[in-house]
């Protein structure tokens, strides 16, 4: 009997070692994300379908308001001028270029610390008077220096602006306007035609960290480069670039072409930035009412 009762016994406990364990409850290796960002230029939808937080901003800020109100420095021919700013909470400068009617070409470059450049521009405009350079390049983490070079001659001085960008500024008008956006692959272009009422585009350039190689050109005929830059940013997460070109007349044409291998995409937001020019222009492009 007590044979019998401890085989029963062993029996039951050798039955619980096979009970099916109860379902794991399934791990992620997905590593969480920080809240915290050291800007509101760190959100890669900024310009995308008016959702970033840049795009709260007002209407389109005029660019002559800007330079009545600022007192633009002379660079000669072959200088060099810098503006530094010692101040970490300045996260980006408003950079503005133009000429009394002369060919422009820069070097514009970000410095950060010795011998680190995060941020460089190659800047060519056919007149720049008629189409003048205006940008907004990320400062953030300071102290900064911006650096103008003007590459042309002597006999062709440019006029610069450059100053810090408030919330409300240069950069927050761009992305309130410039609401689409579209994937570039390395190695590739987009072009975006533009009808005469409008005066100026709105640029927006950015990765999703990676680093951001491009060249923007304003064509007007077939092969006929009126602006052209060359740019570079360490990090086009953390410092996109923001631009508006000034495209007076007709035929104008605005090409993004990702000078970046394969592995580097940009996302590119073109879109009209100042609309209600081009009165004196028929719908056929041709120029009436106007004397030369």
């Amino acid at each position: 009997m007590k044979f019998s009762t401890a085989l029963a016994l062993a029996a039951l406990t050798g039955a619980d070692a096979f009970v099916a364990p109860k379902t794991a409850v399934a791990s992620s290796t997905k590593l969480a994300m920080s809240d915290f960002g050291t800007s509101v230029r760190d959100n890669i939808d900024v310009g995308v379908g008016g959702s970033g937080p840049l795009s709260r901003g007002g209407p389109a800020r005029d660019l002559a308001e800007i330079w009545d109100n600022s007192s633009p420095v002379i660079v000669q021919g072959g200088s060099l001028r810098t503006w530094s700013f010692a101040n970490p909470a300045i996260e980006s400068v408003q950079v503005l270029l133009k000429t009394e009617g002369r060919p422009l070409d820069a070097d514009v470059e970000l410095w950060q610390g010795p011998d680190n450049t995060p941020h460089k521009m190659r800047v060519y405009v056919e007149d720049g008077a008629l189409r003048t350079f205006n940008a907004v390049i990320g400062t953030p983490r300071g102290p900064n220096t911006v650096a103008i070079r003007n590459i042309g001659q002597l006999e062709f001085p440019l006029d610069a602006v450059v100053r810090p960008d408030r919330d409300d500024g240069l950069a927050a008008s761009i992305a309130s306007v410039a609401t689409r956006s579209e994937t570039i692959q390395g190695g590739a272009l987009r072009t975006y035609p533009f009808n005469p009422t409008v005066d100026s585009v709105a640029i927006i350039l950015k990765t999703d960290g990676r680093p951001l190689n491009a060249r923007i050109e304003l064509l007007q005929g077939p092969n006929n480069n009126k602006q052209v830059v060359e740019l570079y940013t360490e990090d086009g997460l953390d410092r996109p670039f923001f631009a508006i070109v000034e495209t007076p007349g007709s035929g104008n044409v605005v090409r993004v072409v990702n000078t970046a291998p394969v592995e580097f995409p940009l996302y590119a937001s073109v879109d009209a930035y100042r609309v209600g020019g081009g009165g004196d222009w028929a719908d056929d492009g041709l120029m009436i009412g106007r004397s030369f």
